[in-house]
């Protein structure tokens, strides 16, 4: 099936998609449903075990991507994993499995690694930011030599989760940038989902402007690397981080055609998160399909 081109007015775009029967099998459905670009995860994300990957699945999955073209390859981190954590045990064991997901990432062949910041329990919200930045910084570290990087994703604020508004984030870039080295290979993901959930609004236009020149101020534009595109099932500001198919949520076309159209997000990969399940609770690949036509038509319309 022929993949839809990126042109001017439309960002490549992709999807998350499912290594299960070998990492290339995700290339294969990242074509199936015409993507441009992928998401996957790199190993089990809900276990501490971590399977060494096979040197001839990384070599097979490289030749699959560089086959289909595909504009950008990320993979996504464990969501066990929590540098913040004031758990000492836990942290260690976190920074450990960041690093690791690094490594994995960099046989594979893939720039970015995407990775929640974690969350701050029972400690103040600078004590965790703080804690949360030094653990990505020792990961970093760790992997010194690697051209693999990660990307820290905004996220919805839910519960005592860190990273729903910019300043968090720049915070955090900060003392990631002070470590010599580490700069160029330490970015942002922006969830489309999870900054409306967090508080900020898309649209209209001149509330979608204030939104991108707040992101500009605390984060800056060089920094964002890929966006996640993924409507939401709750109302601005709910704190609750539930995706939505494009379109169909409480962000709207509408704002999702201005997002698209934004002179400052041009060019910035989209992935979708979206749900992918049918009636009947599998998989169907005409949904990714669907959300992807229609984000193409959103940014062809304006």
């Amino acid at each position: 099936m022929p993949r839809p081109q990126a042109s001017a007015a439309v960002p490549p775009l992709g999807a998350h998609h499912s290594i299960s029967g070998g990492f290339h099998r995700s290339v294969e459905r990242a074509v199936e449903t015409g993507c441009e670009c992928l998401q996957i995860f790199t190993r089990n994300i809900n276990q501490w075990a971590i399977k060494p990957i096979d040197p001839e699945q990384a070599t097979a999955f490289r030749d699959a991507v560089r086959t289909a073209g595909l504009k950008l390859v990320v993979a996504h981190d464990s969501y066990l994993i929590n540098p913040a954590s004031a758990d000492a045990a836990l942290r260690r064991k976190s920074i450990a499995g960041l690093a690791e997901e690094v490594r994995r990432a960099e046989m594979l062949g893939i720039p970015w690694v995407v990775a929640h910041p974690g969350a701050a329990g029972d400690q103040t919200t600078d004590v965790a930011v703080a804690r949360a930045a030094t653990g990505i910084a020792e990961a970093l570290t760790k992997t010194a030599g690697a051209k693999a990087g990660v990307l820290i994703e905004t996220t919805a604020g839910q519960g005592s989760c860190l990273g729903a508004s910019f300043e968090e984030i720049g915070a955090m870039l900060d003392t990631i940038d002070a470590v010599p080295g580490l700069r160029k290979r330490v970015g942002v993901c922006l969830d489309t989902c999870h900054v409306f959930a967090a508080g900020y609004p898309l649209s209209p236009a001149a509330a979608l402007d204030d939104t991108l020149r707040q992101f500009e101020k605390h984060i800056g534009f060089a920094r964002l690397k890929v966006i996640h595109a993924n409507d939401s099932k709750r109302p601005l500001g709910s704190h609750v981080d539930r995706h939505e198919a494009i379109g169909r949520g409480e962000i709207g076309p509408k704002a999702f055609a201005l997002l698209l159209a934004h002179p400052k997000l041009r060019g910035i990969p989209w992935i979708l998160e979206t749900p992918k399940e049918g009636a009947d609770g599998t998989p169907d690949p005409a949904i990714d399909r669907r959300n992807l036509a229609t984000l193409r038509r959103l940014a062809a319309a304006r």
